[in-house]
């Protein structure tokens, strides 16, 4: 929504303004998980140091009652807790993957391997500490994300006297008054009254939006300088903020359900591989074998068919690929999420905040006739008359001043009126900055400026000296360094172009799109919209990534295949819905990312035809012929050993395709 552009955003002075009622949104914040908090952390934690402590006697040759003391304690801190859900699983006759690893790591300490086991319960002890540490901070965001509304509002009665009410107990046709500074309680229309709201929590608007009678307003949004009378339109329950909420919760509960085929997969594994080895244990023993051969047997089949090697083919190339990304600003929550990254179509954006800076600048001057005054004595009167204003466009014109002069003449006399603007008195002159309205009907110069600055992505403001229009300048957030290469390495990188959604006007968004050639814009989206629309792409079959910095992407984001957010958000839920965080708000890591996942994706591929191959000509060895367990097991360690190396090789920094990159990317892809 433009400043000073169509609707009104008036200013005024902090020392007049009245004090918030209520915290700035700004200030809050979910409450924080405490990782040390879950058991699952915490046990994992233990296993991992007895893990390590076993290895280093080990090495260090001590007595094998030492090191093999530490490895069983590792095997009970770390396998406990997944061994006793899968005993939970078993009574409801489902064969669990834990349980099968903590089974095989017992196998493998019965006839001596206590490493392999050790080195099995720790892998899965910290994949599932870090599942709980995701999960917990997700549903501790979506909770905390109600606090954005507040918890009560001022409600007119019948009498049409002023009392504070429960906002949860606020329905249709309640009347509710909103002082300056106040956050709105539910969402409305407004009947008496002119403010600016800042609305970015909902639709990401990067300025303050004018409201006037019979404007919409939303719950948790933050009223400006003028009081407001807002009829409620929406019950508590439904209100836009309240959706937020529960799509969030939705789009992430769907998520889960994509790993039914895996668990499918990893079942029927389980139970062949429990079904054989009871087999080959109990057969030989029924045909007359001794016992001491049918156990060797059967034991050293659980060895080489263990899935130490598949587990390994996939965790170090997904964590190295992690760990590079982290190195480069990319933080990538899960391997899960590294490998929904790799297999993402389409790329959405968000605008203010993710293409563009988020930040308004003013970008041009026209310095009318009539008065005669330089482009820089315009500005300078301007912002002098702005100067003691907050509000996001006074503070672009007062910083594009001091570039020129860091020392603005001091404004008296300083005052905003709703739907106009400011004025104020700089020295022997009275100044207005607003509205293209303070314009004459007949200044059609003026008027074609401001036509030709709106066309063109701008916010129109306008100056007026003593009555007389001076000046036009043009305010925009500009776009980042980075968004075009970014754009275009996307195309590339998916075969399809970008696509933007963004909560502003259609007249800056489709300016923004032209500058960045993109060919696809959705714009005025409030975040149900930006569901569906992520919703529609995916059902025509693509996979949709989801870069946003506001609390108004969190369910687009958690309803997308991948959710990215912009480092510099404030937005907590944001940040905890993403399935990925661009820590230093470099928009360039975005196609980088996206070529690592891909070579970590092939890397994975490549191991698991490494592990997959062993397992079977080992097994095959053991079920048709005589596999001594000494060559069995320098088998799997062997495979073992050589996928782990094959995926530590994405920790190493010629792997990421920086922005410079583009030949590296389209290779790597």
């Amino acid at each position: 929504m433009h400043y000073y552009a169509g609707n009104v955003c008036p200013v005024s002075s902090p020392a007049t303004a009245a004090p918030s009622l209520d915290p700035p949104i700004e200030s809050w914040r979910p409450p924080r998980v405490s990782a040390w908090s879950l058991p699952e952390v915490r046990w994992s934690l233990i296993a991992t140091v007895l893990f390590i402590l076993g290895l280093t006697t080990q090495l260090a040759g001590t007595p094998s009652w030492v090191f093999w003391t530490l490895y069983l304690a590792c095997y009970v801190s770390g396998g406990w807790e997944p061994g006793r859900a899968g005993l939970r699983a078993l009574r409801h006759q489902i064969l669990d993957v834990d349980l099968l690893m903590v089974a095989a790591a017992i196998g493998a300490a019965a006839i001596g391997q206590v490493f392999d086991g050790a080195l099995l319960i720790v892998i899965f002890a910290t994949s599932g500490a870090l599942e709980a540490v995701a999960t917990k901070r997700t549903e501790d965001s979506v909770r905390g994300l109600l606090d954005v509304a507040p918890d009560t509002a001022t409600r007119l009665n019948a009498a049409g006297v002023e009392e504070i009410v429960d906002a949860a107990v606020l329905d249709i046709g309640d009347v509710l008054v909103i002082r300056p500074g106040e956050r709105i309680g539910g969402d409305g229309v407004v009947v008496v009254g002119a403010s600016e709201v800042d609305q970015a929590t909902i639709t990401g608007e990067p300025l303050p939006v004018d409201k006037t009678p019979g404007d919409e307003v939303f719950a948790g949004t933050v009223n400006g300088t003028g009081t407001l009378q807002v009829r409620v339109t929406k019950p508590a329950a439904d209100t836009v903020i309240a959706r937020i909420v529960a799509m969030v919760a939705e789009a992430s509960a769907t998520k889960a359900g994509m790993q039914l085929f895996i668990e499918k997969v990893e079942q029927r594994y389980s139970i062949a591989m429990v079904t054989a080895t009871v087999a080959l244990f109990v057969i030989p023993l029924t045909f007359g074998a001794n016992l001491q051969s049918a156990l060797l047997r059967a034991m050293t089949f659980m060895i080489v068919a263990s899935p130490c090697a598949l587990v390994l083919s996939t965790m170090p190339p997904l964590l190295a690929a992690i760990a590079n990304g982290g190195r480069h600003g990319v933080l990538v929550k899960s391997a899960v999420v590294l490998e929904k990254l790799a297999t993402v179509t389409r790329v959405a954006f968000d605008k203010t905040g993710t293409l563009t800076e988020g930040t308004p600048r003013l970008t041009r001057i026209h310095a009318l006739p009539n008065p005669s005054l330089s482009a820089a004595e315009l500005l300078a009167l301007a912002a002098a008359a702005e100067h003691p204003s907050e509000h996001p466009i006074a503070r672009a014109i007062v910083a594009a001043a001091r570039q020129a002069n860091p020392i603005l003449p001091p404004a008296t006399e300083f005052a905003s009126a709703p739907g106009r603007g400011i004025r104020a008195r700089v020295g022997d002159h009275a100044v207005e900055v607003g509205h293209p309205a303070l314009l004459d009907d007949d200044d059609h110069h003026a008027h074609q400026i401001v036509i030709e600055l709106e066309h063109s992505g701008h916010t129109a403001v306008v100056i007026r000296i003593d009555g007389t229009p001076a000046g036009v300048l043009g305010i925009v957030d500009r776009p980042r360094d980075e968004s075009a290469e970014t754009i275009a390495r996307l195309a590339t990188l998916t075969d399809s172009p970008p696509i933007l959604l963004t909560g502003d006007n259609p007249r800056t968004a489709t300016s923004l799109a032209h500058e960045l050639a993109i060919t696809e814009v959705r714009s005025a989206l409030l975040p149900e919209d930006k569901v569906a629309a992520v919703r529609e792409l995916q059902a025509d079959g693509a996979k949709v990534m989801l870069v946003g910095d506001g609390v108004n992407d969190a369910p687009a984001m958690a309803a997308a295949h991948v959710g990215v957010a912009m480092g510099r958000s404030g937005a907590d839920l944001t940040l905890e819905t993403a399935d990925a965080v661009i820590t230093r708000d470099d928009l360039s890591t975005v196609p980088a990312v996206l070529a690592l996942a891909r070579r970590a994706r092939r890397v994975v591929t490549a191991n698991l035809t490494i592990a997959a191959t062993f397992i079977a000509v080992l097994v095959i060895w053991d079920l048709v012929g005589h596999l001594p367990l000494p060559l069995g097991v320098a088998g799997h360690e062997g495979s073992t050993v050589l996928v782990g190396l094959n995926g530590l090789r994405l920790l190493h920094n010629r792997v990421w395709a920086g922005p410079n990159s583009s030949d590296e990317v389209g290779r790597m892809c």
